[in-house]
């Protein structure tokens, strides 16, 4: 039974290696430039893709994993067509042997009936060889488009997959320069980029460099790998390209009376904001602008400056940005575009508090207020006598007089102020206030009044 079982086992694994023929390809004469494999997609059917620096006296063998004479074809596809053409090969009984490699084909070779074909694909890379010689670059747009123009050529290499589709090796022929890289917060730092081209028959462009610069054409892969490898630098570049980064930095709403903002900038006047730009080298001329208008077509204020300390302190929707040139102007760049929301003024006062409560809660009258830039309260008890004023609307009353408190009962404030909007709030009315336990001549602190 054991023997059996064993023997079921070595014929499974000889049908298996009958489908997957997983032979080997090797290549004879080939000097001091080893082949190059390339392992393709796996949509393209191809095992390998061999990339040869001459394929002139270069012999293909292929070893067959079954023991049986593999049959040879090669490939190539022109007009969307697939041409196949039979290849005679000589058999020493182990391996088959191509004595000269026929270059840029598709290779099927196939051990015996029912096994799965090896495809492979040969490159002559003689036949593209890299050669870098020169590089130009064209500054006729600086702004927007660096283009080369390259003395020298590196075409595309083409290959074809085994239903027919053309694909392309990519060469990795680099373009090394350096440019300035914001960093999302307020710097700009230099850093190498290198672009990536698979061949040199399309054009080769980027966006200008954001700083001066030397700019190297290296490649390819094939030469690299190789150890030889081709080399091609431009002219030290200058740039005229500009661009900046800008900032906005709102002081945080310290009264606790006033409405938090729910996101943005903007909210209760008076709203102080440090806005702050961030050129890069080649930028000459720079203006903060503000308008009224996300276009920027109505623009109310300028500042030639790189920051802008500024308290908004009327009502509207204010819009502001960041501008900057180059020296002849013929390169601008613009920051982000600031929507700066100042509201609408509104003043409420309560009519009761609790004065020196244990809770510390309720224990101050304060007014609730939105975007009041003049304020001026006086508070008098039932005879008219002045017992507390204030000046500050995020300000308020504990209930003292000369350093105590003051009795329950009706009280009365008096109160002028103006907002952000113009509009005046005149207000007087009573304050009640409501049985507490006393805590002694500290002074007491709270919060008071409803938020809007």
């Amino acid at each position: 039974m054991r023997t059996m079982n064993k023997r079921i086992i070595m014929l499974m694994a000889a049908a298996l290696a009958l489908l997957s023929a997983s032979g080997q390809v090797e290549f004879t004469g080939v000097g001091a430039y080893q082949p190059i494999k390339v392992i393709p997609d796996n949509n393209t059917d191809l095992k390998m893709i061999y990339v040869l620096y001459d394929t002139d006296g270069v012999g293909m063998t292929f070893t067959s994993s079954t023991g049986e004479r593999a049959t040879w074809q090669t490939y190539d596809a022109q007009g969307g067509h697939l041409y196949f053409e039979n290849v005679p090969v000589s058999w020493d009984g182990y391996k088959t042997t191509l004595n000269q490699v026929i270059p840029n084909k598709g290779y099927i070779i196939t051990e015996g009936e029912g096994s799965k074909p090896y495809y492979c694909w040969v490159v002559n890379y003689a036949d593209y060889f890299l050669e870098l010689n020169d590089l130009f670059y064209n500054n006729e747009t600086p702004c927007n488009l660096i283009s080369f123009r390259i003395d020298g050529h590196g075409d595309a290499i083409p290959y074809y997959t085994v239903d027919g589709r053309r694909q392309v090796l990519d060469r990795e022929i680099k373009l090394r320069y350096n440019t300035l890289v914001w960093d999302d917060s307020t710097h700009w730092q230099e850093q190498e980029t290198i672009d990536n081209f698979v061949a040199l028959d399309q054009a080769v462009e980027i966006a200008p460099p954001l700083c001066n610069t030397a700019i190297e054409m290296t490649g390819d892969r094939f030469l690299k790998e190789w150890g030889i490898g081709a080399s091609a630098e431009a002219d030290y570049f200058y740039t005229q390209a500009v661009d900046c980064g800008s900032t906005a930095v709102q002081d945080e709403q310290t009264n606790k009376n006033v409405k938090k903002l729910s996101g943005g900038l903007g909210g209760s006047a008076p709203v102080h904001i440090v806005f702050t730009g961030y050129p890069t080298d080649a930028v000459a001329f720079r203006v903060w602008e503000m308008a009224t208008d996300p276009e920027f077509e109505n623009i109310i204020l300028q500042y030639n400056q790189d920051e802008v300390d500024y308290v908004f302190d009327e009502w509207g929707t204010y819009y502001m940005r960041y501008r900057v040139a180059n020296a002849d102007g013929s390169c601008e760049a613009f920051g982000t575009t600031y929507t700066i929301n100042i509201s609408e003024s509104a003043l409420d006062c309560p009519n009761f508090f609790s004065p020196g409560t244990t809770e510390g809660v309720n224990d101050i009258w304060m007014v609730s207020y939105k975007s009041i830039i003049e304020f001026h309260c006086w508070i008098f008890n039932r005879w008219g006598t002045l017992i507390y004023e204030f000046t500050d609307p995020g300000g308020g009353w504990d209930g003292r007089y000369r350093g105590r408190l003051v009795d329950p009962g009706v009280y009365y404030y008096v109160i002028t102020a103006k907002g952000s909007d113009g509009v005046p709030h005149n207000k007087r009315g009573d304050i009640t206030i409501l049985r507490y336990n006393k805590r002694g001549g500290g002074t007491s602190t709270g919060e008071g009044g409803a938020e809007y």
